[in-house]
Formats: structure tokens, sequence, C-alpha cells
């Protein structure tokens, strides 16, 4: 726990004046230790925590349905499993020891760091063929033989097999999820986020995480899950990052002499940014999207010396996707190896372009308007669903029980959608396929081709159960009497291919109305149901496919009202089903993920569609102004839901409801802590176990001796973790010394700091918590350690930054989050520490609940005075 956050969890007295703390004088008392070293923990990977303090509406402001622009608001309960999370410093303590260890370090001009990335890149991008190789095994299995017993007639034996080899692979992905590691549930987008804004995150870069999230994407996207695996493939991205980086696992006991000077965490957080844009390139081969992902949405630190490595991993990752994929098909190899086909490299090749007219803005920006609403409206709903699941899971006490319930939610969601599959497409009837005669005739309903004419339908729909019928061909027209199914065009095949479907240009009259509107309904809600069950799921599959639809449906409107133009006629061939529904799915993604730079150039990278640019980027920052007004984005609501403490860019204060807050008017001293926990450049032993075990403070301020008077003046910052290591080492004891003469700094600057090294200082958790709250206890007992001193000066953060306590509030906030501070300590005009400031005191919500109080104080006072006069 960050120091002072005992508002949140009402653990801690406040202090009094520092020799006087009644913790010197305190006996221990015995309280569990927890692998973070404080006396609490985080929430648990298959924790199921439901606030019971919960009494707001449904559509209470400041809870699911909440503007951008209004903080969330916490229950009681909430507010407590927020003050459980530990923070991180984005740049590592700038103590003696670390200064010594850097010294020891090879001097590099950073051609290590370039291998890296490469190493990361190239890893990343084999887990992605992989991943998409296995899913497609899979998904041909099952379709293929789909399709022959329904072309024999046997819709229900078909049925059974869709249902049942789907059911065999979702248990699997659901049981691995379930028993071995829940974390590796979902999309694994709102973790990393939280961890990259500065929050520690259990497991989630683990390398059991790691196994599980891969295998479990492959069989609940292969099965047929309405999801997809870009999410999990972030994720995975992340998680090389943040292990082959560090040559060292906790998991597995092993750490190789290689690399080392990337063990600390500002490099670890820049190679996880680095792992998340090649997981995004990877996934789209959107090498410059993944960049742009990770800047924009991911990380909340960047250079630009960072932007040129993680482009150079984002562009090898790619390649190695590319270049694996042009050989292999379902792990069957075509030959061609090195050859990047385009209907192969670009994921959703459009290859016809078209003109675009200045009248398609009109309804791109309809478009635009319904992507921010249906966006808002999927948030939503996925948030209710999640508080209701978590509603339910809550009342279950049995572990056993709980787990059968969080294992059956996703079979019977893909029971729900596998019988829909295969039985829907049996209520509409077969469609003919249609073309136009020459230039400019009519639609002939039984024509499959004119090379004079590009309007057709696509020879890859399905003919579910529509007769095969004849085909010939005449006068460079082809003929013929088959027929397909339009929905099951639609679900009847894995969701890209779908998205395919919807993507293709000249097929003006493939999609009716009917099929487009049942499809839309049913992919809504089942995608929406499925994004938060206990598999490794992605959502950016299911928002193109939701967005594709209603664009299709615009675009198909317009057809109806306008006729069919195609590219013959260039003026209005701009009315194209297809060119709708892409712009369609990119304002269904930007509505619900709010992303902008990005997802542009996502959008141009797995379509080539570089015409319908300006189209696309008219239709997101439509979708996202929108959007904001009614809900925040998904990924950061996400976070909101699960209690992840997170800053974001910009805070957004209120005095009310309508009343913005100037941060700029107020200062430091009115949010933070007042008089914190300080500690003397050296202590008793037994007073640092005792505050160990008494307070859950994340960090001390250090103070010294002022060299002019006996003040006890700011000198830098040490951590909770760094005290415990600290104190595994007895050989550091001193016996008795005169604890107002502070050591200065010159003295120990030139002398090699032996007892601890900074890699034992660096560790985030402790490996056997039990055995170091016995020794804090053995020392908090035997009255010897209160006799025996340690000196923290090599240890401590000098560069630990202060501010004044009538430094700008705003300033704060914005020095708190671009350097990714976990403490930051308040000082008085002299020095003197007065307050400290944490990440939970910056929260949206802890801002507002401190101002408003201060203003009320304020107002009271105004109306006292007036009355007076």
């Amino acid at each position: 726990m960050d120091q002072q956050n005992d508002q949140i969890n009402g653990t801690v007295d406040a202090p009094q004046a520092d020799n006087d703390h009644p913790l010197r004088h305190r006996p221990a008392v015995k309280k569990r230790l927890a692998k973070y070293g404080a006396t609490f923990e985080p929430p648990r990977d298959d924790a199921i925590i439901y606030p019971d303090d919960d009494s707001h509406s449904f559509f209470a402001k400041g809870r699911d349905f909440e503007s951008a622009y209004v903080n969330h608001k916490y229950t009681d309960k909430e507010k407590e499993i927020l003050g459980t999370y530990e923070s991180l410093d984005y740049l590592p303590s700038q103590s003696l020891v670390y200064r010594h260890w850097l010294k020891r370090q090879p001097r590099r001009l950073d051609w290590d760091r370039w291998i890296m990335m490469g190493l990361i890149g190239f890893t990343v991008g084999f887990i992605g063929f992989l991943l998409h190789q296995i899913i497609d095994v899979i998904a041909e299995a099952k379709w293929d033989k789909a399709r022959d017993l329904i072309k024999a007639g046997e819709l229900v034996i078909a049925w059974l097999w869709v249902t049942g080899y789907s059911l065999l692979f979702l248990l699997a992905s659901s049981g691995m999820v379930v028993f071995l590691r829940p974390s590796a549930g979902g999309s694994g987008i709102p973790e990393l986020i939280g961890f990259l804004n500065g929050t520690v995150v259990r497991h989630i870069f683990n390398i059991k995480t790691m196994i599980v999230k891969f295998f479990s994407c492959c069989f609940a996207v292969g099965c047929g899950m309405p999801i997809g695996p870009e999410g999990p493939m972030i994720h995975l991205g992340s998680l090389v990052g943040a292990g082959m980086s560090q040559f060292k696992s906790d998991t597995l006991r092993f750490r190789l002499p290689f690399f080392e000077r990337f063990r600390n965490s500002e490099d670890r957080r820049n190679f996880i940014s680095a792992g998340a844009a090649a997981g995004v390139a990877s996934a789209f081969g959107a090498p410059v999207g993944g960049l742009l992902f990770s800047m924009e949405e991911v990380s909340s630190f960047w250079n630009m010396k960072l932007s040129w490595q993680i482009f150079f991993c984002s562009m090898v990752s790619t390649f190695t996707t590319d270049l694996f994929n042009s050989a292999f098909e379902a792990f069957k190899y075509q030959g061609d190896f090195g050859l990047f086909k385009t209907d192969k490299y670009i994921l959703f090749q459009v290859k016809n372009g078209i003109a675009v007219n200045i009248l398609a803005f009109i309804p791109t920006v309809v478009l635009g308007v319904l992507g921010g609403t249906l966006g808002a409206l999927f948030t939503f709903v996925n948030l209710k669903i999640a508080r209701s699941r978590k509603k339910i899971l809550s009342k279950i006490t049995q572990p056993w029980k709980q787990q059968l319930l969080r294992i059956s939610e996703p079979a019977l969601i893909l029971l729900l959608f596998s019988t829909m599959s295969v039985f829907i497409p049996k209520a509409f009837p077969c469609s003919k396929y249609t073309c136009i005669h020459g230039v400019n005739g009519q639609v002939s309903p039984n024509c499959l081709s004119d090379k004079q004419n590009p309007l057709h339908i696509e020879k890859t729909v399905e003919q579910y159960t529509c007769p095969d019928g004849v085909t010939i061909t005449y006068n460079n027209s082809s003929f013929t009497n088959k027929t397909f199914n339009q929905v099951a065009t639609l679900l009847f095949v894995t969701g890209e291919q779908a998205i395919h479907h919807l993507f293709s240009r000249n097929t003006h009259l493939e999609f009716d109305y009917p099929a487009l509107v049942t499809v839309l309904v049913v992919y809504f809600f089942m995608a929406c149901w499925a994004s938060g069950t206990s598999i490794s799921s992605g959502l950016v599959v299911p928002m193109l496919f939701i967005g594709g639809l209603y664009g299709r449906i615009v675009g198909r409107a317009m057809v109806s009202f306008f006729g069919v133009f195609t590219e013959n006629e260039s003026y209005w061939s701009w009315m194209d089903p297809g060119a709708f529904a892409l712009i369609g799915a990119a304002s269904f993604f930007g509505g619900v993920s709010r992303l902008t730079m990005s997802l542009t150039v996502i959008m141009m990278e797995i379509t080539n569609d570089i015409q319908f640019l300006l189209p696309i980027m008219v239709a997101i920052m439509v979708a996202k102004w929108v959007g904001d007004f009614v809900t925040h984005p998904l990924y950061h609501a996400l976070l909101e839901l699960k209690c992840i403490p997170f800053l974001d860019s910009e805070p957004v204060v209120f005095h009310g409801d309508t009343s913005l807050i100037n941060l700029e008017l107020y200062s430091a001293h009115h949010v933070m802590r007042k008089d914190p926990i300080t500690l003397h450049q050296k202590e008793p032993v037994q007073y640092i176990a005792n505050l160990l075990l008494n307070t859950t403070h994340g960090g001390f301020p250090v103070v010294k001796m002022s060299k002019n008077s006996e003040d006890q003046i700011f000198y830098g910052l040490i951590t909770r973790l760094e005290l415990t290591v600290l104190l595994k080492h007895e050989d550091m004891f001193e016996a008795l010394v005169d604890t107002r003469n502070d050591s200065p700094a010159s003295a120990v600057d030139d002398t090699e700091v032996t007892h601890v090294d900074y890699q034992q200082l660096t560790l985030d958790k402790l490996s056997n918590p039990a055995n170091i709250q016995e020794m804090l206890q053995l020392y908090c007992d035997d009255s010897k350690y209160k006799d025996l001193y340690i000196n923290l000066l090599p240890y401590v953060n000098h560069s630990a930054v202060t501010i004044p306590d009538h430094f700008s509030l705003h300033r704060t906030y914005i020095i708190f989050r671009t350097l990714g501070l976990r403490h930051l300590t308040v000082v008085d005009e002299n020095n003197h520490v007065v307050g400290i400031i944490t990440r939970k005191d910056l929260m949206g919500f802890s801002l507002e609940e401190k101002l408003n109080e201060f203003i009320a104080r304020d107002e009271e006072r105004s109306t006292e005075m007036r009355l007076d006069i």
C-alpha cells in the first residue's frame, strides 16, 4: 500500500511527531504478511468480489452509465479494494547501491537494446503465426464436416457435430482458465494498461499465464465463440516482452547471466510496451498501427527514442508472422515461402478501390453517430452483465460450485450460438445469384457474372441446404440457377471470413436487410455476453463484424434509394455497401475503444483502402465524440469495474454536477496526506520491524539533520520491500550509535556497498512471506534489536521527487503521472516533510471528494463572515 492510504482502508492511526510516534513504543501486532510485503494483498486471481454496499440505480450517473467527462463513483467497499493494490515507480530508485551497480554494467551504445527488441519482435511474430494456424485447423475441421453433413441433408447430425466438437474445445479452454490461471481470462488489455500506468496486477506477467492464455485463446476462437484472438495476442506480446527482457523467471526459478542491465523497472516496462505493440503488429499485420496503439492506449510513459525501438520491434513481428504465413495454411505447406501474397499479407484486403465523393460524408457522419451510440450501448451492456455475473458468483460460497458455474457460462453461450448458427439460416429462403448484363443493363436474378460489369456475388458464399443447380456460360456471361443462404454466409464461417464478405466490393445485392439485421442482433448480444466469461478472448473481430453489419445495412439502404452504381459510373460508385461496411466497422471499433490515430492506421493497414482514409477518420472522430457523452471507453470502464487504480492523462473534477473545478486554483496541500511517518538515516531494527508489521504504507520519507539547526529535513525515500530485504541481512546491523550525527552521502559515495546488492532490492514480491513475518516478529519481541541499528543511507532514493506544499495541484498531477511516480513527498519552505501524495490521492473521485470538502468549508466560512458583518 502506498504511504498514507489509511482513509481508504482504515488501518493506520494518524501519525504524530516523528520521535514520539506510538509505533516506536507499540508492541507488534501479529498479522499475516502477504507477498507484497504488507498485511494485506490485492484480490486473488479467482476472487469474486461484489460490493454489497452498491445501492446505485441501474442508470446511475457515475457508474456504468457515465460520460467520459464524469469521474467514476466507487462504493466504500470498492475503495477498500482499490486500496489493496500496490503501485510501481517508472524510474528505478537512484540510490548509492544503484549507482555502484550501474558502474559495473558494461558500457554499450544501446546495441543490446536493439537486439532485445528484435528478439521480442521475432518471438511475438512466431507466436502469432502459431496462434492463427491452430485456430484455422480447429475451425476448418469443424465447418468442413458440418457442410458435408448439411449437404447430405443431416441437419440435426450437423448440429450435434458442431455443438459437441465445439464444446470439447471450449471446456478445455475455460477449464484451463478456471483451474490453472484465472488471470489469463479475458483479453488482458485492461490489466496491461493498469500495469503500465503504474499499478501492480497479480500474475499478468507469468509464464503459466502465458501458456494458459495461448491455448485458451486457440481453443475458444477456433471452436466458434463470438470472440477474436487480437486482444489476447496483445497480452501475449507483453508477456514475451516482460519475460524475455529479464532473462529470468521466478516461476521456473532461474536467472540467466544475460542482459542483466535491463533488470530495472524502466527498461522492463518499456519492453512490455514493445511486446504489446508487436502483438498488435502480428495480429493485424499492422506495424505502424502497433506502434501507435501502444503509444495511444497502452503506455503511460513515452519518448522519441522508444518510438524508434518499438517501431523496429513491430516491424520484425509483422515480418516474422507474414514470412511463416506465406508458406503455411493450417500447418499445411503451400510452397511459395517468402512470397507475401496480398490476400494473406493484408488481413481484410479490399481489391477494388473506389473514388470518394463529398456526398459520402453525409452517411459517414450517420455511421459515426451509430458507432458511438451502439459502441456505448455495447460497453454499458457488457458492464451490466459483468456486474450481474459477479453478484451471482459472490453468493455462491463453495469454490467448486463457483468454478462449475464459471465453466458452464461460456458453454451455455456456445450452445446457444452454435444452435443459432446452424438453425437460423433455415428460416431464410435461398437467394439467387445476381449480376448486371452489359455496362448499364438490368439486374439479372439468375446471373453469376458478366465480364462487362463488375457487379457480382462472391463465389465463396455458403450454399447451406440450397440446391446445387447448374451453370452455363454464354457471351461472356455465366448463368446459373444455383442459390445460396445469406445468413449461413455470415454465421457458418469464422468471424474473419464473415468480415471479408461484408467488406467485399461490387456485391451490392449479396445481402438483404432481414439477414443483416438478424445477424447483427444475434452477434451483438452474443459477443457482448461472451467477452467477459472465463476464457481468453478478444473483442476486435466482434467489433469489426458488428460495425460491418450496420455499415452494410446503411450501404444497402443507399442502393435501395438510389440504385446500383458500379465503378464504371465513377461519380456515384461510392455508394457501395462494402465501402460503408468498412466505415461502419471503424466507427463501432472507435465507439467502443475510443481510439483515434492508431485505429485509423490499423484500418488502413488491414484493408489497404487508402481512398477511404478521410471517411474513416470522420467516422472514428464522430463515434468517439458521441460515445464519450454516454460511457467511458470500454477498457477504462473495465479498469474501474475491477477497481484497478488508474490515472488518466487529464483529470476532470467537478463541484456539484456542472461546475468544473480548475486545479490550477488549488495546491498540493489540499490533497496530500498530512504528517507522514518518516525515518532517520539510521534506525533501530526493532522500530523498522514494528513499522512493517503495524502499517500498510508502501514507502517512507527519510529525513536528516540540517547543517545549521536541529531540524529534520527531507533527504530521500525508501520503500517497504527495500526495508524488508535489508532486515534479512543481520550482518548489516550496527551497535548503538548517536543517530543525531547523520552520515553525509559523500562519506559513502565512493565506497562499494557489499551487504545488499541492487539486484536483491528490485524484487516486486516476497518469495516466502511467512518466514519474513516470523523474522520481523522476532525482531519485535527480542529486546536486543532495540539497540541494534541499520544504516539506510546507501539504499535511500536520493532523487525522490518533492514539491512545496503551495505547488499547483494541476502541475502536481502532471508531474506525478508524467514521471510515473509512486510517492510524491510534500515539503514546506524549510524542506520539512509535511505530507505525501500517492496514486489514490490523485484519482478523479478522490480529488473531487477532497476539493468539494474544502470548497464546502470555504463557503461555510464565507457565509459566517457575511453573517458577522
